[in-house]
């Protein structure tokens, strides 16, 4: 099932925005005008001490700080690659995440910061839409 279709079985509001190929939150922000830190990107995590994954959330202009992220979870945790992606995201294009962790039955964290605006920007499930909610 798409992000879209997922949001839209929660009845939650959302737009699907076509745009060329993007291949970084920050590429997408500038294709579609909205500045980096209303533009979510995800992150897959695994968590070493028991290999479980987690969607990281946060603003496209910011970077997971790692050290702070294993305090939060009290594991350590490092990047996941895309294979990993492709195998807890099959419905995805390759390298694409969407920032529903529970979708695909994983933990989601989300910088607080992306609260505070009205509307954000993510990837969907491929690389040329976005979907703002």
């Amino acid at each position: 099932m798409n992000t879209a279709q997922f949001l839209d079985q929660r009845h939650v509001w959302c737009e699907v925005l076509p745009h060329y190929e993007t291949y970084t939150a920050q590429e997408m922000a500038e294709e579609l005008h909205v500045p980096g830190r209303e533009v979510a990107k995800t992150v897959l995590l695994r968590a070493e001490d028991h290999g479980d994954y987690i969607v990281a959330v946060l603003p496209a202009d910011k970077q997971i700080d790692m050290k702070r992220m294993q305090e939060t979870l009290g594991s350590k945790v490092c990047l996941a690659g895309e294979s990993e992606i492709a195998t807890h995201c099959p419905d995805c294009e390759s390298g694409v995440l969407p920032p529903f962790g529970s979708q695909y039955g994983m933990q989601t964290i989300v910088d607080e910061s992306l609260a505070e605006d009205e509307v954000i920007v993510f990837e969907g499930n491929n690389h040329h839409e976005a979907i703002r909610m």
